[in-house]
């Protein structure tokens, strides 16, 4: 970690709440396993895909950092560390929310008030939670949401 803190690529917002276990060597341990089932379906986990026109605030990395950082929490998800790169100052920002349930990245280009946003998450995290955050500092006009279902299990 302190080698990513020198690239200055560790959010100010990293979670507290990540927790570590030693497998234990036993015949009747069976794995953790972090794919999600829904509806009789079993898939690795959620990945959205949001473009938002009419948007605002989309040149300023640390708003963005910090409304990312807590869109993923508004989600359930366990933040590890952030990284965003302003292009000049006035134009977008290009980063990314590492969780350990996967992903939140931003595109942003000002001058067209438009941000591409993806956000793929698994396990027990909801990332529909994190676009009602995000919305707050962006106020996009408006919002397009693809959903796909990333690593489906047939049977």
């Amino acid at each position: 970690m302190n080698a990513l803190a020198q690239l200055g690529m560790v959010s100010e917002h990293p979670s507290n709440n990540q927790a570590f276990s030693v497998p234990v060597s036993s015949a009747d341990e069976e794995r953790k396993d972090y794919f999600v089932e829904k509806n009789g379906e079993k898939f690795a986990g959620t990945h959205l895909l949001v473009d938002m026109w009419g948007a605002t605030n989309l040149d300023d990395p640390e708003k963005i950092d910090a409304t990312l950082c807590e869109a993923a929490r508004a989600a359930g998800a366990t933040i590890l560390h952030s990284h965003f790169h302003h292009f000049s100052p006035n134009g977008g920002v290009s980063g990314v929310v590492v969780l350990a349930e996967s992903h939140i990245s931003i595109h942003t280009w000002p001058e067209r008030d438009f941000a591409a946003v993806d956000i793929f998450m698994c396990g027990a995290c909801d990332p529909h939670l994190s676009i009602p955050v995000m919305q707050r500092l962006f106020q996009a006009k408006r919002l397009e949401v693809d959903e796909e279902r990333r690593g489906r299990v047939i049977a």
